[in-house]
């Protein structure tokens, strides 16, 4: 191979590089602070475990009527609505186990009361909404709807989610959480859910990426021939 083409191919495959990492650097440095944090932070805290209390609700069942004595069961949980044991039965109806009586989904009260047993009492209630529907980018995608959002006083802007429907505490969300979801969406490039790490931008750049440091090593090692000639 001639040094004229030997230049030739060094000079274009610089010139691919410098433009590849212009185009690919800004999600590179995001790719790395965003995995900084996440390495930095503990995922219990993200979670919100340090908010809750954990104080377990126990119950004994003295009877059971049923109203509908053909009703198949395949799915059975408890539920406690102000102290109460309630029987969450096949996903879809509340029913009080003492007279039988299905409960429509809990009120605006109860459903303050039940986020107040399960946040830690250094938290004043704020204010309470119930949400029908949320956005692909809302805290609570993607969870069981209607729901009771809850907010808390204080710095970290805390909010618990209680499900209408049957009473279950959901989810607690608090700034710490945020960041960390608006880090994961420029984490996964998911601009539209957050949460699909195998979406086509994502592979793009991840190529794009790969040949930065390819053409690097090719870079460094034609750089070097380059200079033993010389």
């Amino acid at each position: 191979m001639s040094v004229a083409m030997r230049k030739s191919n060094h000079f274009y495959v610089r010139k691919a590089h410098r433009w590849v990492s212009v185009v690919v650097g800004v999600q590179l440095l995001m790719w790395t602070a965003s995995g900084l944090y996440f390495s930095w932070t503990d995922i219990d805290e993200i979670h919100g475990d340090q908010f809750l209390s954990t104080a377990p609700q126990t119950t004994t069942l003295r009877a059971l009527m049923m109203q509908n004595s053909e009703l198949q069961v395949s799915e059975l949980a408890i539920r406690f609505i102000d102290d109460r044991p309630y029987l969450w039965v096949n996903g879809s109806k509340l029913i009080d186990p003492e007279s039988g009586e299905l409960r429509p989904g809990v009120s605006r009260g109860e459903a303050e009361r039940i986020a107040r047993r399960n946040i830690k009492d250094d938290y004043d209630v704020t204010g309470i909404s119930l949400l029908t529907e949320v956005g692909l980018h809302h805290e609570y995608r993607g969870r069981p709807l209607p729901v009771w959002a809850i907010t808390f006083g204080g710095p970290t802007n805390l909010t618990a989610y209680v499900s209408e429907r049957d009473g279950s505490f959901q989810r607690v969300r608090h700034q710490s959480w945020r960041i960390f979801d608006f880090l994961w969406m420029l984490h996964t490039m998911d601009y539209q859910g957050r949460d699909n790490f195998n979406n086509l931008l994502l592979r793009v750049f991840s190529l794009f990426a790969l040949f930065i440091a390819v053409s690097g090593f090719i870079l460094f090692y034609v750089s070097r021939v380059g200079r033993s000639r010389t």
